[in-house]
């Protein structure tokens, strides 16, 4: 933690003079979460959000996680 109560979670350079401590657990989890999204941002649909009403937008996420998850 930092003086903003901030946890240190992203990677740092290997070679640096005084390396900070970080979690490994949640740097794991925010990782898979980020690659989770960068797949997401691959339907267009999603990306561009071109959906008129929440709900369906909303459905197009629902539709497109059941699609990444059966690859």
């Amino acid at each position: 933690m930092n003086v903003r109560k901030a946890k240190i979670v992203i990677s740092q350079h290997p070679r640096r003079a005084k390396p900070l401590d970080i979690d490994k657990d949640i740097y794991k989890w925010r990782h898979l979460i980020e690659n989770f999204f960068g797949k997401l941002k691959e339907f267009k649909r999603i990306a561009m959000r071109s959906d008129k009403t929440d709900s369906s937008f909303e459905a197009m996420i629902y539709l497109a996680t059941a699609v990444i998850h059966s690859r």
